[in-house]
């Protein structure tokens, strides 16, 4: 099993569609953790995203075109730091997807998101425990790199989405060490960040289980008040 254009034109589409849906809440955590423009610039890359997908030709069945679409879309159009993280990995999944006929395979899956999460730390020097996005696509990526063999894409990549999610939770437990948000302390305690929960519902978008609520998914991680 595989995944072609249909796919990751899909993915893209639904990850639209649950950032569009999920903006104030990304913003309200990005307020009380950085800078507070997080869920903005995320659906202004994503809406970026969707006008060049229409574009697009139409008979061009390769995954990597949606995916370089997008990439595109958060490296040229988008500011802040969430565009260019974004868009090193959406190009990372693209490339993969080149190297692996133009399809999206358990492999290409695993390739495109480890070589993401590389180019995002080389960016940043994050590492896991720095209360960053890294600490969701890590596990992510160690996910998919850990698939049996023969397993289907679809199962991968739940099981990347099932960890990038536990990866959310633990950073509501982190001191952050990178940012904005390091300069906040203890005051940051208890609120994931916001870019590791954009890493998680890219995943989620893509195994379509983004019907439950951005509650249901962080798992009562975040206080219902801020911390002070």
């Amino acid at each position: 099993m595989e995944f072609d254009a249909a796919f990751t034109d899909a993915w893209v589409r639904r990850f639209a569609a649950v950032v569009a849906s999920t903006e104030e809440r990304l913003t309200d955590l990005d307020q009380r953790t950085g800078d507070g423009d997080f869920g903005v610039n995320l659906r202004a890359g994503l809406e970026s995203a969707l006008a060049r997908l229409a574009r697009r030709d139409p008979a061009d069945r390769s995954a990597r075109g949606p995916l370089d679409a997008a990439a595109t879309a958060f490296l040229d159009d988008v500011g802040g730091t969430s565009g260019p993280l974004f868009g090193l990995l959406l190009t990372e999944l693209a490339g993969a997807a080149a190297d692996h006929g133009d399809v999206l395979t358990v492999r290409a899956l695993a390739d495109g998101t480890a070589a993401g999460l590389a180019a995002i730390q080389r960016v940043g020097d994050a590492e896991p425990g720095d209360k960053t996005l890294v600490d969701a696509l890590a596990p992510a990526a160690r996910a998919l790199r850990e698939a049996p063999a023969k397993t289907r894409p679809d199962v991968a990549l739940a099981a990347a989405a099932d960890a990038a999610w536990e990866g959310v939770r633990g950073t509501a437990l982190f001191r952050a060490r990178r940012g904005r948000a390091s300069y906040l302390g203890d005051r940051a305690s208890g609120i994931p960040d916001p870019g590791a929960v954009g890493v998680g519902l890219l995943f989620s978008a893509a195994v379509d289980i983004t019907s439950l609520s951005l509650d249901d998914l962080l798992g009562g991680a975040e206080p219902a008040s801020p911390a002070v």
